[in-house]
């Protein structure tokens, strides 16, 4: 079966390497038979959409890569279907730099990880800036959130290939909410237990 992903990721350059350096043989055997990595499926789109944030990658002019941090409300990277992928722009620096370049180059690499699940998933795609009506609602709907700005543009990306890491190396990470979450309970007992204690403690 052909990888689509390492297809796209692995050049001439990176071949030689892996002959090099005794991986070749292993990866050779992806490189043929039907497409896989393409598509994405019900394990992927779960998996994007449970997510607060992910990484950006593009190239400016000159060659350089760029790597954003981009955030939001789980859910803020919407499957849209047709394996397409679309975040609206939150207001920050005003620098669009990640803009900028997809205007001249579409090609871009998102990086997601889950820190306490110790998964990560890589996304090749083409990338396209959307603005006023042609925001889909999906993405305009987030905007509607209590709190939220209005959303004014967005980003549609074409998905082309996808790869799942293995968790070797992740160390679980876990936000405030997710602390609280097993923190809560103990508190809440800690303090049932002290009333009872001084209930024990006041009798004659």
């Amino acid at each position: 079966m052909t990888d689509r992903y390492l297809e796209i990721a692995t050049s001439d350059a990176v071949k030689d390497l892996q002959e090099r350096w005794g991986s070749r043989s292993a990866y050779s055997r992806l490189e043929s038979g039907p497409l896989t990595s393409n598509q994405l499926g019900p394990e992927e789109i779960a998996f994007i959409e449970a997510q607060d944030s992910f990484f950006l990658a593009s190239l400016n002019q000159s060659g350089w890569p760029y790597i954003q941090h981009r955030g939001g409300p789980p859910g803020f990277l919407r499957v849209l279907g047709n394996n397409q992928l679309g975040f609206p722009d939150f207001k920050g620096n005003r620098q669009y730099l990640s803009f900028g370049n997809i205007q001249k180059n579409p090609r871009v690499s998102l990086f997601l990880i889950d820190y306490p699940a110790r998964a990560r998933l890589k996304i090749f795609g083409n990338a396209k800036l959307v603005e006023g009506d042609s925001v889909p609602y999906a993405l305009r709907e987030i905007g509607n959130e209590p709190g939220a700005t209005t959303i004014e543009r967005g980003v549609i990306i074409q998905v082309e290939a996808f790869h799942w890491n293995c968790p070797k190396y992740i160390v679980p990470r876990f936000t405030e909410a997710q602390v609280r979450t097993v923190i809560d309970p103990l508190v809440k007992r800690i303090k049932d237990l002290e009333v009872q204690l001084a209930r024990l403690t006041t009798k004659p």
